[in-house]
């Protein structure tokens, strides 16, 4: 017999015989009981080397008893198993200092290996804190891929690894990372969010590490950083693949040294934050491309997240749009619901917007149509058009560049909120449309840059710098 002696707790008889099976042949002692009493007996008489339990027993929450286990017994590692897939089942789980959480249904084979893996560990206190669980749920969908990522998050709650996650625009990524802050151990300080599509390139270093009064044009006064407010507390790079070389290269700097300094500054300033990325991008391709810092990769990716598109989750639909519909009736929209043939409607959906494109989609529905209950024909009639009409928008071959510049405006403005850009932004747009312009001159006298400059209407010397100043490349014709 393998050393090792399991408790299992569950008031289904098919379980635990099932449970009581598997672990038997993989060589462990089981004892096992349909309620908590006597699973507590046996704890506090010292028996046992592990505890597995379901949350909901007979005569007592599996929560209210793992405070007890642990005082008593605080090297006893104790899985948690249950019916009620959610997010906050794992954070409590973790809080309360389960070694792992299963939700049901689970893989032996799993189990079996946690098992394993819970025995041979050296045996320490866990870390543990109190607090009150928050009344909402900060993500919802009770799929097989969510219920890892509780699982995951649930185990970085009391730690401070660096966590990179990756997933499609519109998986919920800020919520990932806000939970990961609102539930974890520095949630006493901010949560400071950087969208780093939304800065220009040569101010996200002064956004990041902040600037000296006088370090460059416009600085009339020091400017704080965002690594100086989240001092503390937690730092999200929101797509961080679209961060310059420069940014790059002093933000790995800040982690392998743990200070920075100022734009304009010269004093190291040590800071503590933790750091969660964010990408809908590639990164290894960015690397293979030379557009990403391969080191700089390895110091975020310590913990890799993948967010599921909806598309591979949509048995969470209903459960979300549930969500999402009492979410509008509080902010004083009228209360709808969706026929079963609108929720298989919704499910066969693609969601190329995925959980945002869900919650736009039910935020039109509440205000658009009368009826209480929504049915499928309705779902279909909203699906196309919102399909067809950003490639109507996109397509048009009328539009005309001042048309298109004003809707690119548009939506650059939407990115900040109630907030304004950065100032500078006149000569930052004239940049962007400088380069392109060039460009697709040389592109059109293949590369001539006399014909270029004539044909732009500018002095030829003045094309040479600006092709030097942009670092245009000029790929000429070979004839």
């Amino acid at each position: 017999m393998q050393a090792g002696s399991i408790l299992v707790a569950d008031d289904d008889a098919a379980i635990r015989t099932v449970l009581n099976q598997a672990l038997s042949r993989a060589g462990y002692e089981v004892r096992s009981t349909g309620n908590a009493t006597t699973l507590w007996r046996w704890v506090s008489q010292g028996e046992g080397d592990l505890v597995i339990t379901d949350v909901v027993m007979p005569d007592e929450n599996a929560f209210d008893m793992l405070p007890r286990i642990k005082k008593v017994r605080p090297e006893l590692p104790v899985v948690v198993m249950s019916a009620q897939n959610t997010l906050m089942t794992a954070i409590r789980a973790s809080e309360k200092g389960a070694y792992d959480y299963l939700p049901k249904p689970f893989d032996l084979k799993e189990l079996i290996a946690i098992v394993g893996r819970a025995l041979s560990e050296p045996r320490g206190k866990p870390a543990s804190r109190s607090g009150e669980e928050a009344e909402s749920m900060p993500l919802v969908g009770r799929s097989a891929a969510m219920q890892e990522i509780y699982r995951v998050l649930a185990r970085l709650m009391q730690t401070d690894l660096t966590v990179m996650i990756s997933g499609e625009s519109g998986t919920g990524k800020e919520l990932v990372a806000r939970a990961l802050h609102d539930y974890g151990k520095r949630r006493s300080g901010a949560f400071v969010a950087i969208n780093m599509a939304a800065i220009p390139r040569d101010l996200i270093e002064s956004e990041l590490f902040g600037h000296e009064k006088g370090a460059f044009t416009g600085a009339n006064a020091r400017s704080v950083g965002r690594f100086e407010q989240a001092e503390g507390g937690t730092l999200f790079l929101d797509e961080i693949g679209d961060m310059p070389m420069e940014a790059q290269t002093r933000l790995l700097r800040v982690l392998q040294q743990g200070e920075y300094t100022t734009v304009g500054g010269r004093t190291p300033i040590k800071t503590d934050v933790r750091i969660v990325a964010a990408t809908n991008k590639d990164l290894r391709i960015l690397i293979q491309q030379g557009l990403f810092r391969e080191d700089l990769f390895f110091r975020l990716n310590v913990v890799p997240l993948r967010l599921p598109p909806l598309r591979e989750r949509a048995e969470d639909v209903p459960d979300l749009a549930r969500h999402f519909f009492k979410l509008v009736e509080r902010e004083g929209l009228p209360a709808k619901h969706l026929d079963a043939s609108a929720v298989e409607r919704l499910k066969r959906h693609r969601w190329p917007g995925n959980v945002r494109e869900l919650e736009n989609l039910v935020r039109r529905l509440c205000a658009l149509y009368p009826q209480e209950t929504l049915t499928a024909a309705i779902i279909e009639q909203e699906l196309a058009t919102s399909e067809t009409m950003p490639l109507e928008a996109e397509n048009s071959v009328d539009e005309t560049l001042s048309a298109s510049v004003e809707r690119h405006m548009t939506r650059y403005f939407s990115k900040f909120g109630d907030d304004l850009p950065p100032p500078g932004l006149y000569h930052r747009v004239l940049r962007d449309i400088e380069e392109p312009l060039i460009g697709a001159a040389l592109a059109a006298t293949r590369g001539n840059q006399i014909k270029a400059a004539e044909l732009l209407g500018v002095n030829r010397n003045t094309l040479r710098k600006k092709i030097r100043d942009l670092d245009i490349q000029v790929i000429r014709a070979i004839r």
